[in-house]
């Protein structure tokens, strides 16, 4: 069995290959991809090479950890039937080619328990669930204040915007300085940093994945205010101590989604309090990859690039 994937060879260098698939076990299932998302957070580190070193990490790589396909085989030991469509989060099928994470491929062997049930009716929108719940993850972590301003109007940044909302509480602020990202704002107000003069916020969740804002974020919150830093850096991370010091602030990183946060997310999504519309702005044939992964990473207007494998 093999299968068609998105392999990043090395930094800037994408094309699409042939590899052999590992057989899968009774524990796995066969998914055959029907769209698959490309993040402009990790996986554009991966693809400009400046992902931090990690173990596990290295070229060539399958990238990718946001594609939803069909079952097509589902072993014996799997709750799972054919035709069941699921979102996978990342696999690692592919022999000596590493799976970073893995999921931009036509097909996928994967375990079971990894893959989320969806409904057909959510369609390719089903590659946002995970990013979705991330932003769930940050929001509802124990002690959490919710945001009342968002640093960066990117999918992230509307995803923290909107499910703060579904769970009640006050819209936030959401500070985007590139005025082509200003727009699609629903239920709250996108401003310019420049043209905001509070200094009381009580909470500021930060997707902009800009290392050098720690300071000036810490400037605009209120005594005991917290900083959440939702993003991802490449650069190490530093801040003056004596405005956090008088302002005794609180740091929290928060990191990707756990299952509790995906069935959490979904249960939004079902009562109509979370929407996932307007999110997918650009669609490439996976045969088109190259293209699709330069224009995801720097076209600003593309706000999420969808690579269509049934058309390939």
């Amino acid at each position: 069995m093999d299968t068609i994937a998105v392999v990043l060879k090395q930094p800037q260098h994408v094309e699409l290959s042939r590899l052999a698939l590992t057989a899968p076990t009774a524990d796995d299932v066969v998914v055959d991809v029907a769209w698959s998302g490309v993040s402009t957070g990790t996986e554009r580190l991966l693809w400009s090479g400046r992902m931090p070193a990690f173990p596990g990490m290295g070229y060539p790589l399958v990238p990718g950890y946001e594609s939803v396909g069909e079952v097509v085989e589902a072993g014996s030991a799997t709750d799972l039937q054919p035709g069941q469509m699921v979102f996978v989060p990342g696999a690692k099928c592919f022999g000596e080619v590493r799976g970073l994470f893995g999921a931009s491929a036509s097909r996928l062997v994967v375990p079971a328990k990894r893959v989320v049930p969806l409904d057909q009716q959510l369609g390719e929108r089903g590659i946002l669930i995970a990013l979705a719940a991330t932003a769930y993850h940050a929001i509802a972590a124990r002690h959490a204040t919710p945001p009342d301003c968002i640093v960066g109007h990117g999918v992230l940044g509307r995803l923290l915007a909107r499910i703060s909302i579904a769970l009640g509480n006050p819209p936030p602020v959401v500070w985007e300085k590139n005025p082509i990202r200003s727009g699609g704002a629903v239920g709250y107000e996108v401003i310019d940093p420049e043209a905001d003069q509070r200094r009381d916020y009580k909470s500021i969740y930060d997707v902009s994945g800009d290392p050098k804002l720690l300071d000036s974020l810490i400037c605009r919150i209120a005594s005991t205010g917290e900083i959440v830093l939702a993003g991802f850096y490449s650069e190490p991370l530093s801040f003056a101590f004596p405005p956090a010091f008088m302002r005794e602030a609180r740091i929290r990183i928060a990191a990707e989604w756990q299952p509790a946060d995906i069935g959490a997310t979904k249960a939004l999504i079902d009562s109509g309090k979370l929407s996932l519309d307007g999110l997918i702005t650009h669609h490439q044939e996976a045969a088109s990859a190259p293209d699709a992964y330069r224009i995801a990473f720097e076209d600003p207007a593309c706000l999420k690039m969808v690579l269509n494998w049934r058309l390939s």
